[in-house]
């Protein structure tokens, strides 16, 4: 009789024991499931964001050229408007616009590049900046943006 108690003792501690390692290794495999679609949704709102930036800075950018090419075709100061200042003041607005999406959007060392390039664009249109050229004006700020924007993407591609 005592060995029918010991085979059934030791039968049980094996269930027992195969239960718990089979619920240790299940709880360890939901664990590891766990991290790795995290780590998925991570990456995959990191690209979202990265997107979303590009497209901001792709948008400033366009609004940036019609502001210079509003710049240059800026009538003599001496000759009539030509209906040129409506058309020059949208541009603007969007530009402004276009700039306070990247100040939300994007990484705050940026910021300060965008607002001198969108200040430097708007003296070139209104014409405050004398006699110097657009293209000197602009040129420097518009170098400063385009070095800022490049360091917030790939900051980003590197968080990701």
């Amino acid at each position: 009789m005592a060995s029918e108690v010991w085979t059934s003792v030791l039968s049980l501690t094996g269930v027992a024991l195969g239960g718990g390692l089979t619920a240790l290794s299940q709880r360890a495999t939901q664990r590891s499931a766990d991290r790795a679609e995290e780590r998925r949704l991570r990456a995959a709102t990191g690209e979202a964001r990265r997107a979303e930036q590009l497209q901001a800075i792709k948008e400033f950018i366009a609004c940036a050229q019609a502001a210079e090419r509003a710049a240059y075709s800026r009538p003599d100061p001496w000759g009539g408007d030509d209906g040129w200042s409506a058309p020059a003041g949208g541009t603007m607005t969007a530009l402004w616009v276009a700039e306070r999406h990247l100040v939300l959007l994007c990484d705050p060392d940026l910021h300060a590049a965008v607002h001198a390039y969108g200040r430097a664009l708007n003296q070139a249109v209104w014409r405050d900046i004398g006699d110097t050229e657009v293209n000197e004006h602009l040129e420097e700020r518009k170098a400063a943006f385009m070095t800022a924007a490049r360091a917030s993407l790939s900051s980003l591609s590197d968080q990701a």
